[in-house]
């Protein structure tokens, strides 16, 4: 299934994309694409739920703004350096272990909403990840058992203000966290739906020119061993998202470097997980 939220900020409905890429309105299901959801085997239960009424749910006109997949997750947890080609151009080692900084879940929106250049930045970067969204609570959890806690996979820019996240005293997580800083979508894709996530095509465009064009089998550490090793120091919650690391192509790693600017436009997207579009604007 393809699980979409849709409607203005702060009052998205669920719905889902059908096969004939049609959005339709799930409200009747009771139940948001939440934690709670996520953690009660959700989506199998909305799976049976809709043989019997898919055909009768109301239709939603395409013109409707896309929110995040998922409701407002408890943490966004994501993995540094993971292709080897980025590591190469950030000027740093390929790491011996994963390195994991958080996004404040704050910074999560919609697929198409803007880029918001926070204020005093001068370095705002782009970054396509491919995401992992947590089905099951997971602690300590073995790498062999990690597929039963994943519910699904979704499109996400990990938007990166470079100064704040290497100059104001070594915290990723202060370059990572701004508002707007994590559009994910346009939908969760759940496993059975999903092509090998480990072989998937994904990409950047900035105003029109390609600049990341990679696949996610250059991953140093894959995706199971990703849930289990951040298992061992935080319990990972149902609606909980990893995302699992960059391709090369950022602007930091660009001779001379580039950084986004107010009117410029992004486009990523990852094969058979949709697309994704946001403006830069400027904080006001």
């Amino acid at each position: 299934m393809k699980l979409i939220r849709f409607g203005n900020e702060g009052q998205e409905r669920p719905g889902i994309e059908d096969e004939n890429g049609v959005w339709l309105d799930c409200s009747a299901f009771g139940s948001d694409w939440n934690e709670a959801f996520l953690g009660d085997n959700g989506t199998q239960k909305l799976e049976l739920w809709l043989k019997e009424n898919q055909a009768n749910l109301p239709k939603v006109d395409k013109s409707t703004r896309l929110g995040s997949p998922i409701s407002r997750p408890s943490k966004i947890v994501c993995v540094g350096l993971n292709y080897s080609l980025h590591a190469k151009e950030s000027g740093m080692a390929i790491p011996e272990s994963p390195i994991l900084f958080m996004k404040a879940s704050s910074s999560y929106c919609g697929p198409f909403d803007p880029i918001i250049i926070p204020k005093n930045s001068v370095k705002t970067d782009w970054e396509v990840e491919l995401a992992v969204v947590i089905g099951k609570k997971a602690t300590y959890v073995d790498e062999v058992d990690a597929h039963k806690h994943i519910a699904g996979y979704v499109l996400h820019n990990d938007v990166s203000e470079r100064d704040f996240q290497l100059n104001h005293g070594g915290q990723w997580v202060k370059g990572k966290s701004a508002d707007n800083f994590a559009p994910l979508g346009p939908y969760l894709v759940t496993p059975d739906e999903a092509k090998n996530p480990e072989n998937l095509r994904l990409w950047l465009k900035l105003n029109g020119k390609m600049m990341q064009d990679s696949n996610t089998s250059d991953l140093i550490f894959k995706i199971p061993f990703l849930v289990s090793y951040i298992s061992q120091y935080m319990t990972l919650l149902p609606g909980d998202v990893i995302s699992t690391g960059t391709p090369s192509g950022v602007g930091l790693g660009l001779n001379p470097p580039q950084y986004l600017k107010e009117g410029d436009i992004v486009e990523l997207g990852i094969e058979g997980l949709g697309t994704a579009k946001q403006e830069v604007v400027a904080y006001k």
